[in-house]
């Protein structure tokens, strides 16, 4: 896909090109026909009047050289600093949504299948597919609800609760990990449906907020920039997944609770700068 998408981006470089807002107001314009002015021999004394009157204004009140400029884009179209750390967190969040989401889905297969003391099932490989297609059934009525209420609630609103949500979630794993007791299925899967609601909630907003905050022109590099940071995260989330067992479990959670923490302290810092109309 991230091939896939590099050669719609180069293509739609080379082939298509939006119009220019200058080019489109000089077609709109339209010149009225003008007449011919004739000056009779009965306002041939006005004409001088005028003439030796606009003589005399330019010498007494000078007027201004026009010079041509650079004109100067308005507030909504220029980029600020705020703008780019706002579209960096957006890339950060989404990629951290993808990479814990991913990591889950790659390690329950490996940590409910192995050995281990802290962990007392031993699920075959549909077992364990069947296991997180349950915690994703539960999580998808509340993600219906989340679809409703987007309409209604700011984008950074519905960013919070869904990272809160995962955070809880991985909150309660590590505590079961480090509490040296056999982690069964139901505290296992209260665990996975959290996390899976969360950050499911979490990354629908990474694009939209972005494109709220950002200048329109950049809305299609918005779009490639959330898009590379999702593959990224689905990408090293599942090898970090597959190898949590081989590195530890705490160090395993321990490293998606650091990168929730960098969102979180991020979105702490911007939350004035990712305001953005609702809908």
């Amino acid at each position: 896909m991230a091939a896939v998408w590099a050669a719609f981006w180069v293509v739609t470089t080379i082939f298509y090109e939006d119009p220019s807002s200058a080019t489109a107001a000089s077609q709109s314009i339209e010149l009225s026909p003008t007449t011919p002015f004739t000056a009779s021999a009965t306002n041939d004394t006005q004409v001088d009047s005028l003439h030796h009157r606009s003589h005399r204004v330019t010498a007494e009140e000078p007027l201004e050289a026009t010079v041509s400029e650079v004109p100067t884009p308005p507030a909504a179209e220029r980029m600020t600093a705020s703008r780019w750390l706002v579209a960096g967190l957006m890339c950060w969040s989404a990629m951290t949504c993808f990479f814990v989401l991913g990591a889950w889905e790659a390690n329950i297969p490996v940590f409910t299948s192995s050995a281990l003391r802290s962990v007392g099932l031993n699920f075959s490989p549909t077992g364990a597919g069947n296991f997180i297609a349950i915690g994703g059934a539960i999580a998808t009525p509340l993600l219906l609800v989340n679809a409703y209420l987007a309409r209604r609630m700011q984008d950074r609103y519905i960013l919070f609760i869904g990272t809160s949500i995962g955070a809880v979630g991985l909150a309660i794993f590590v505590s079961l990990l480090g509490g040296n007791v056999r982690i069964g299925y139901a505290p296992l899967l209260i665990c996975w449906t959290l996390i899976a609601l969360g950050f499911n909630v979490a990354s629908t907003v990474s694009m939209s907020l972005m494109s709220k905050t950002l200048p329109p022109g950049l809305n299609s590099w918005a779009s490639l920039a959330v898009q590379y940071a999702n593959y990224t995260g689905r990408v090293t989330g599942a090898v970090w997944g597959g190898s949590g067992v081989a590195v530890g479990m705490l160090g395993y959670v321990g490293l998606e609770i650091g990168i929730v923490g960098v969102l979180g302290v991020g979105s702490c810092a911007l939350w004035r700068d990712m305001k953005a109309k609702t809908g």
